[in-house]
C-alpha cells in the first residue's frame, strides 16, 4: 500500500492601499473561484522563498514583509489533503501581470468589504483571519 501525506500549500494576500490581489482560478484544482498568489512548497524551499517565488510567477510581483495569517489542515478537495499556510503582506514593486494565463484570468484588487464571489477556501480562510485574527482552521 502507498502511504499519501498531505502536501503543504501556501499563499498570500497581497495588499495595496487595503485592497487585495485576487485572481479568478482556471486550473483544474477548483475553478471558477477567486484567489491569491499561492502553490505549493518545494522540496527543501523555505516557506518564506515559496511565497515570494509564487508571487514572482503568477503575477510579477515582488512582496514587502510577510506575517503569518494562519495554519489550515485542509481537506474540502478530497482525496487531496493540504497543510495550508497563509500570509499577508503588501505589494513591494511591480503592477501584476497575469503571468500563467492556463491557470489563471486575470488580477484585480478589491477592496475587503467588496470581494468576488466565490473565494477559494483557504483565500476565504485567509480573509477571514485577516479580519478576526483566528489562526487556525481544521476543515
Amino acid at each position: 500500500m502507498i502511504e499519501v501525506c498531505p502536501k503543504v500549500g501556501l499563499g498570500c494576500l497581497v495588499m495595496k492601499d487595503g485592497k487585495v490581489l485576487l485572481g479568478k482560478r482556471l486550473s483544474k484544482l477548483a475553478p471558477g473561484v477567486y484567489g491569491g498568489v499561492g502553490g505549493h512548497l518545494e522540496n527543501m524551499e523555505s516557506v518564506e522563498e515559496a511565497v515570494r517565488r509564487e508571487a514572482r510567477e503568477e503575477a510579477g510581483i515582488e512582496l514587502g514583509e510577510l506575517r503569518f495569517l494562519c495554519a489550515i489542515n485542509y481537506r474540502e478537495l478530497e482525496p487531496k489533503h493540504y497543510i495550508g499556510l497563509g500570509f499577508v503582506a503588501e505589494l513591494k514593486s511591480g503592477a501584476p501581470r497575469n503571468l500563467e494565463p492556463d491557470k489563471c484570468e486575470g488580477w484585480d484588487w478589491y477592496g475587503l468589504d467588496d470581494l468576488p464571489q466565490p473565494l477559494f477556501g483557504v483565500a476565504a480562510r485567509y480573509i477571514e483571519a485577516l479580519k478576526t485574527g483566528k489562526s487556525f482552521f481544521d476543515e
